[in-house]
């Protein structure tokens, strides 16, 4: 059964607007997204059919050298030529996870057809042509060409392959998308840079990891669905209700295989929850932009429901007192000392259980 990803109202929000049809009159709008299509993709060749109900929109969220795009598409084809190329100051590949509709990837006498919980990916500096005659809605992934190579044996990824986005990695892969989709916007740039990396090791994963490529063994698969779960704490920090059975249930996995994952690290999967919290404290006690928000209201927003039991956290945890970073710049991390988890440190007083 086809994954889709889900939460789409909450990833609108998150998610810049590049270009939306909606605001403008019926009558406008098939040519102002010819116009900005053509901006917006750097030199396309864009042919939309006529249509009175015409829509189309993109959204985009930055993750370092990664860039996701949320896409909607009326009928229509988009052409890019070596003459639009010559112009085209990246070198990347796009990757194409389709939410609602299909759309067809033609290249190199090859062609593909993108639909919900089958994936694939092209080269952006080779010409190529997307169609699509019904309304459709795609995530494209920009992946900037040499980072991404390095992540294959072979030296470059599979062009226009199928890889299924509905189990195994490639679920992992989508599930991973949403998720930035949906709170990456909210990250500061470091974090969404370090995720943008990781999101490119799962789709190289999940690409490597297809019948007739090379094989991805348990270790594999383990890695890189820790790596989505650590995505999913780090964007769900602040909810109170945070628990590592919550954690278990919106990830797809049993409680049990949840604690096997942290496994592969020093720590358990409830002190890696709380280290992040107390992290995510430390950067926004030492962040001028939350000066207005008091050391209890930091803390209460991090899931802790004690103040004194948070200031003790904190102190086992960087050698300092909430009130000595309050308002400071001082680098996060830098004063820390390495996690050694305690009774006092335990679940009493938050909810990490």
């Amino acid at each position: 059964m086809p994954v889709r990803p889900h939460g789409t109202a909450i990833w609108e929000e998150a998610m810049k607007v590049v270009f939306d049809t909606k605001p403008l009159a019926p009558a406008k709008r098939r040519q102002a997204w010819r116009d900005a299509i053509c901006e917006i993709y750097l030199q396309v060749d864009c042919a939309a059919e006529q249509d009175n109900e015409y829509a189309g929109f993109v959204r985009e969220a930055r993750f370092g050298a990664v860039t996701l795009t949320d896409t909607l598409l009326s009928p229509q084809s988009i052409r890019r030529q070596n003459r639009h190329i010559a112009h085209f100051d990246k070198d990347c590949y796009y990757a194409g996870i389709e939410q609602i509709g299909r759309l067809n990837i033609c290249q190199a006498d090859s062609s593909f057809l993108l639909r919900p919980g089958i994936g694939s990916v092209y080269y952006a500096n080779e010409p190529y042509e997307l169609q699509c005659d019904l309304r459709s809605r795609q995530f494209w992934i920009e992946l900037p060409r040499q980072a991404f190579d390095s992540r294959f044996d072979s030296g470059r990824p599979p062009l226009l392959a199928h890889f299924d986005l509905s189990r195994g990695l490639g679920r992992i892969a989508v599930e991973f998308c949403a998720v930035l989709a949906a709170e990456g916007a909210e990250l500061d740039p470091q974090s969404r840079a370090k995720l943008g990396e990781q999101f490119m090791d799962i789709l190289a994963l999940a690409l490597s990891g297809e019948p007739g490529r090379q094989p991805a063994d348990e270790k594999s698969v383990q890695e890189t669905r820790l790596r989505s779960v650590k995505a999913y704490i780090d964007a769900h920090l602040s909810d109170p209700d945070l628990s590592l059975t919550a954690i278990a249930k919106n990830n797809g996995i049993s409680l049990r295989y949840l604690h096997q994952l942290f496994r592969q690290m020093d720590m358990s999967a409830s002190e890696w929850l709380r280290l992040r919290r107390l992290q995510r404290s430390h950067d926004l006690l030492s962040s001028p932009r939350y000066a207005a928000q008091s050391i209890t209201e930091i803390a209460y927003s991090m899931g802790f429901n004690s103040s004194s039991h948070f200031s003790n956290l904190f102190r086992a945890q960087f050698g300092l007192r909430p009130s000595d970073v309050r308002g400071t710049s001082v680098v996060a991390g830098l004063h820390r000392k390495p996690f050694v988890p305690n009774e006092r440190a335990g679940s009493r007083g938050d909810n990490f259980e």
